[in-house]
């Protein structure tokens, strides 16, 4: 199946995910799109590189559009609940304004 993958903007047009990508090292940059594993609502793509942990937090439109929320260097076993709360928000807000 093709998918779409579209980055989320904020009201003033910045996109959290690009700058975090653009601010990873080539060879990190190049891992991306590792397995997704999340709740209903947000999903998680893991990157693993050297000793390294870093996770790109997104969610789906539909079957075939994967919107990329978040992501951020991950520090913890746990991912951190602010980090999951920060992604549910822009999904909260890329909806409401999608309508």
């Amino acid at each position: 199946m093709n998918r779409t993958v579209v980055f989320y903007k904020t009201t003033d047009g910045k996109c959290p995910v690009q700058d975090f990508l653009d601010s990873l090292p080539g060879k990190v940059a190049q891992k991306a799109g590792g397995k997704l594993i999340g709740t209903e609502e947000i999903w998680e793509c893991r990157i693993q590189f050297g000793s390294n942990a870093y996770r790109v937090l997104c969610f789906f439109l539909d079957r075939s559009v994967i919107v990329l929320a978040h992501g951020f260097m991950k520090k913890s076993q746990k991912t951190p609940v602010h980090e999951r709360e920060r992604a549910e928000a822009y999904r909260r807000d890329f909806l409401k304004r999608r309508t």
